[in-house]
C-alpha cells in the first residue's frame, strides 16, 4: 500500500512539474524559441521592372532606408562614412559594432556570393518578415519589425532596384548568433500576407512612415538587456561604435535637451551637411544616406518628430563620458541627468 501511494505521489509531482514548465514557457519566452519562428512558404511572385520602381527603389535604398550603410564596409576616412566605393551592398561583418558573429550578407546580384539566385519573394520575406532565403531567422538589427509597415509598392521598388546594382563577388560566412539569442530571436518574425497600404494622408503620418523606414527608433532609443527602456523613445543614449570610439545617439525628441530648438531649415541642413550650425554630427548618424532625401520628405519627418513625447535627456559626445541614470550608459553630460 505504501509503495502504491509513493508511486501516486511521484506521478502527481511529475504532472505538476510538467504543468509548471509548460505554463512557465507559455508566459515567459513563449514556444517560438523551441519550435521555431513563424514563417510562410515562399511563392513564385515576381516584381515587374518599371522605370518608376527603379527610381523609387534607388531613392529608398540609397536614401530613406540606407541599405548599404549596413550591407557594406564603410570608408570612415570620408565625411559621413560612405560605403567603400565599388563595394556597395557586398556585405559587412559587424565586428566593428562588437558583434563579430553578425554578418550583413552580400545583397548585390552576384549569383555565387550574393543575392543573384534568391527569388523575389525570398528577398521580400527577408526584408519585411525576417526569414532569410535559406529559412533562417534573421537577427533584428535588420529592422524587419519596422519594415512590416512598408508598403507593397515600396517593397517591390527596393527589390527591383537591388537587382540592378553592379554584382560584387564577396563570399561571407553566415550569422551565428550566440546562445540563447539564436533561440530567443525566433519570437520576432511575423509573416506578412495582407496588402500593406500605409496612411500617408498628412505630413505627420508621412513622417512617421519614413521614420519607420529609416529605423530611427532602433538607434535613438536606449536599451537595457536588449529591450527599449520605457519612456525613453527617441531620447538618445544608444551606444554605437566608430573607429575613434563609442558614440551615444542623440536625443531627437522635441525637448530642450533634444531638437526642440530646431526648425525645418536646421533639420534639413543637419541631414544634408552633417552639421548643426558649425557643429558636426558623428558619422554613426547616417546623414550621408538621409541627406539624399527630398526636402518634402525631410520636412515630413521633422513634422512627425515634433509630435513625439519630449524627454529631458542631456547628451554630448564632445564632453567626457559619465554614467547616466536614465539610459544606463556612459556619455557626455550623463551625470547631469
Amino acid at each position: 500500500m505504501a509503495r502504491r501511494n509513493w508511486k501516486k505521489i511521484v506521478g502527481f509531482t511529475l504532472i505538476i512539474l510538467v504543468v509548471v514548465i509548460v505554463l512557465g514557457i507559455t508566459f515567459t519566452i513563449g514556444w517560438r524559441p523551441i519550435i521555431g519562428a513563424k514563417k510562410r512558404a515562399l511563392t513564385d511572385r515576381k516584381f515587374a521592372k518599371t522605370e518608376g520602381r527603379m527610381i523609387r527603389g534607388k531613392y529608398l535604398v540609397d536614401g530613406v532606408n540606407g541599405c548599404f550603410g549596413c550591407h557594406s564596409d564603410l570608408d570612415w576616412s570620408k565625411p559621413g562614412a560612405p560605403p567603400v566605393a565599388g563595394r556597395e551592398g557586398s556585405g559587412h561583418i559587424w565586428s566593428d559594432q562588437m558583434m563579430p558573429w553578425l554578418i550583413a550578407p552580400n545583397i548585390t546580384p552576384d549569383p555565387e556570393t550574393g543575392a543573384g539566385n534568391w527569388s523575389d519573394d525570398a528577398l521580400a520575406r527577408a526584408i519585411r518578415e525576417g526569414i532569410g532565403h535559406d529559412g533562417r531567422t534573421l537577427f533584428s538589427v535588420m529592422p524587419y519589425p519596422h519594415y512590416r509597415e512598408m508598403s507593397d509598392e515600396d517593397l517591390a521598388s527596393i527589390i527591383v532596384y537591388l537587382r540592378s546594382v553592379p554584382p560584387v563577388k564577396n563570399q561571407l560566412p553566415t550569422t551565428q548568433m550566440p546562445f540563447p539569442l539564436k533561440y530567443l530571436v525566433n519570437n520576432v518574425p511575423q509573416p506578412v500576407s495582407d496588402e500593406i497600404k500605409p496612411d500617408l494622408s498628412s505630413a505627420e503620418k508621412r513622417g512617421a512612415y519614413l521614420v519607420s523606414m529609416g529605423a530611427c527608433v532602433d538607434c535613438h532609443t536606449p536599451q537595457e538587456k536588449g529591450e527599449p527602456i520605457p519612456g525613453m523613445n527617441l531620447a538618445g543614449g544608444f551606444i554605437l561604435y566608430e573607429p575613434k570610439g563609442p558614440v551615444a545617439s542623440a536625443n531627437i525628441t522635441p525637448a530642450a535637451s533634444g531638437i526642440g530648438y530646431y526648425n525645418d531649415v536646421t533639420f534639413i541642413q543637419a541631414m544634408r551637411t552633417g552639421k548643426v550650425g558649425a557643429r558636426p554630427l558623428r558619422a554613426s548618424m547616417p546623414w550621408y544616406f538621409f541627406g539624399k532625401m527630398g526636402d518634402g520628405d525631410l520636412k515630413d519627418i521633422f513634422a512627425y518628430l515634433k509630435t513625439v513625447k519630449p524627454v529631458k535627456h542631456q547628451l554630448d559626445n564632445y564632453e567626457p563620458p559619465t554614467y547616466c541614470r536614465l539610459c544606463k550608459q556612459r556619455h557626455g553630460f550623463g551625470a547631469t541627468n
